[in-house]
């Protein structure tokens, strides 16, 4: 594992210097530039190499409890494109945390890319939060790009937390989440995001509740700095007696310019579906009440901007 690898890691994935004391003492499977740095399987949570396709197969054993699969992919240089296709099976009662960020680093004029396509299988009643962290880095003018693919596929009472986070450096980015979601299952979806720059983001979040009570709330918050772009396209549908929500927040600063699409469609006469969305700057008074405490400007609008993103 090369040194970028490592810094890259610290950003995405918490590492801590070395894979067995404490932060990587369970399952993980360490991507680098397209090859495996490290891996380790534990008792309930075995890792395998797909023979198909590049990418991983994860299988959770059925009432594992409190384990953590560290599931990171870096790209450590320019000219190169990563594609990675990783399953996760998650067996009934399992109770787990999968964290799977993701860096790239540009440090000449082609672009680097990362394109990790995951799909999530829980059965009855497993439980899984889930953590994806994006983030550039690099000097290069190469562009950093980042397009995850998400399909997720919800059996009765189960529940899936999606955390997703991208705080800088991705100059494109296209990221797409699908699922079905069964009875009484949840789908939680927090949407981290700021862009700046020239950078551009897209959000495609589609969703289909089919059975009874199923549930889906979506919150995507962002920033939209310098010259960046942002789109933000929902749509949840309900096909059972269900709940759905979406929220799209996101705050101008600069040129930036946001487009919101959120969409609801309800095939069922007990389909409960709302949706929200607001874009707009920082509102003066808080800069103004910050700034009378001794912020200046920008600093103000960076303690907003952080607490709104938190």
């Amino acid at each position: 594992m090369n040194s970028v690898t490592a810094e890259l890691l610290k950003l995405v994935a918490d590492y801590k210097d070395e894979f067995d004391k404490g932060n990587f003492a369970g399952a993980y499977n360490i991507r680098e530039d397209g090859q495996c740095a490290g891996r380790q399987s534990t008792k309930n949570i075995t890792i395998t190499s797909k023979t198909d396709l590049p990418g991983l197969e994860i299988h959770i054993r059925p009432g594992t409890k409190g384990e953590t699969v560290y599931i990171p992919a870096c790209v450590t240089h320019s000219n190169i494109d990563d594609l990675v296709y990783n399953d996760f099976f998650v067996g009934e009662g399992a109770d787990v945390v999968i964290v799977a960020g993701c860096g790239v680093h540009s440090d000449g004029e082609e672009q680097a890319r990362h394109n990790g396509i995951h799909r999530f299988f829980l059965e009855k009643g497993a439980h899984v939060v889930y953590r994806e962290k994006h983030v550039g880095t690099g000097s290069g003018k190469g562009q950093r790009r980042i397009d995850p693919v998400t399909d997720v596929h919800l059996a009765e009472d189960a529940v899936l937390e999606m955390d997703t986070v991208q705080l800088g450096g991705v100059d494109r980015t296209t990221r797409k989440t699908t699922g079905v979601v069964g009875a009484r299952a949840k789908l939680l979806v927090r949407e981290r995001l700021l862009t700046d720059g020239e950078e551009w983001a897209r959000t495609d979040f589609d969703v289909t509740m089919e059975g009874e009570d199923s549930g889906v709330d979506l919150i995507s918050r962002s920033v939209a700095r310098g010259h960046s772009h942002q789109e933000f396209n929902s749509n949840i549908r309900g096909n059972a007696r269900c709940t759905g929500h979406s929220e799209c927040d996101a705050i101008l600063s600069e040129q930036g310019t946001v487009v919101a699409q959120p969409a609801l469609e309800a095939n069922h006469i007990d389909a409960s579906l709302i949706h929200e969305a607001a874009i707009g700057k920082i509102a003066g008074e808080q800069l103004l009440k910050l700034r009378t405490l001794g912020l200046t400007e920008e600093e103000a609008e960076a303690r907003i901007v952080e607490g709104f993103l938190k």
